[in-house]
């Protein structure tokens, strides 16, 4: 029974791709949360807004389906068992907030299936963020957290349980820094057989994961791992993309995957954007040629971002139709 489960959830990316150019993930989350009006200066970040403006999260997700999006991501990135704790919320209550996380990306997508008629999949994601995000002083983009494979395989194993446990298709393990974390994520992941996840660094060079290590010698990583169905980057300046993705492909046939931020640079400690927002659609030509599968958005992108990406699939598509013509 596991290895029919494992091998039919193992292939939707693959599948999916045998039908399309490539696959839309949706943008941003909690900085969409904030575009709508909801404050997401919370310790827990837009995470804050699972139970206080559950609606508008629902909503959020709704948009990206409608937007094109073939893969949306729950609002669980910030959202650990020891950040909601720290806040106020008992263990119980923390466990029901990152299971709602996942649940209302799936009511949206059911909503938009409803009265839709598109036919094709849809995906759900269950965010995995990492130990920087819960400390808040941009540690994901640094990741010389000074901890161990173990110690941080305990900070998450609660979470990651949950999350593997509440019925996405995929856990998108991102916006990772360390090597120690994405020994840990792999490791916990093997405790689930049945699931299956996308790995995603950071980098701030464009060459290399946020602590240093060569992207190269942790795409090498995870090659070999069966229960990993995509590797790419996210959170990253969307310039570096192209360079990083052909990096990626010399040493991965797996599908790859890129989520940009907007351009926008934050200063963790100011709080703020600096910098000018650029189109996602204006580097996504690049990234496909590159090698890319799955394009999204991170930071300060939003639906709009990913109708562009929506006009490009269907373009491709039908070049790809006048082709077979031929």
């Amino acid at each position: 029974m596991v290895e029919f489960f494992y091998e039919g959830t193992m292939n939707f990316i693959e599948k999916r791709l045998q039908e399309v150019p490539f696959l839309i993930l949706d943008g941003a989350v909690s900085t969409e949360i904030e575009r709508r009006g909801v404050s997401v200066s919370d310790s827990l970040w837009g995470a804050s807004a699972l139970e206080d403006h559950p609606g508008v999260v629902e909503a959020m997700h709704e948009s990206y389906y409608e937007a094109g999006a073939d893969i949306v991501t729950s609002d669980s990135y910030q959202a650990t068992i020891q950040g909601l704790t720290e806040k106020g919320y008992t263990e119980e209550e923390s466990k029901d907030i990152l299971r709602t996380s996942v649940g209302l990306v799936k009511r949206a997508q059911r909503k938009y299936k409803e009265k839709s008629q598109d036919k094709w999949s849809l995906f759900v994601a269950a965010s995995v963020g990492p130990y920087g995000a819960y400390l808040r002083d941009g540690g994901e983009y640094r990741g010389n957290y000074g901890k161990s494979v173990e110690e941080l395989k305990a900070f998450h194993r609660l979470r990651f349980s949950l999350l593997a446990e509440a019925g996405a298709d995929v856990l998108a393990c991102e916006t990772i820094p360390s090597f120690n974390e994405m020994k840990a994520f792999i490791s916990l992941l093997h405790d689930w057989p049945c699931v299956v996840a996308w790995f995603s660094f950071s980098s701030v060079d464009g060459k290399h994961m946020a602590e240093g290590v060569d992207i190269e010698e942790a795409v090498r990583y995870l090659d070999r791992e069966k229960q990993v169905v995509a590797i790419g980057v996210n959170c990253i300046d969307p310039s570096y993309g192209e360079g990083l993705i052909k990096q990626m492909k010399k040493s991965t046939e797996k599908p790859i995957i890129i989520y940009a931020n907007s351009g926008e640079v934050w200063d963790p400690k100011c709080g703020e954007w600096s910098g000018h927002a650029v189109s996602i659609g204006r580097y996504a030509e690049k990234w496909i040629s590159a090698g890319a599968k799955i394009i999204g958005g991170c930071c300060r992108t939003t639906p709009e971002d990913m109708k562009e990406l929506k006009e490009l699939k269907e373009l491709k598509e039908i070049r790809n139709r006048m082709m077979c013509k031929r």
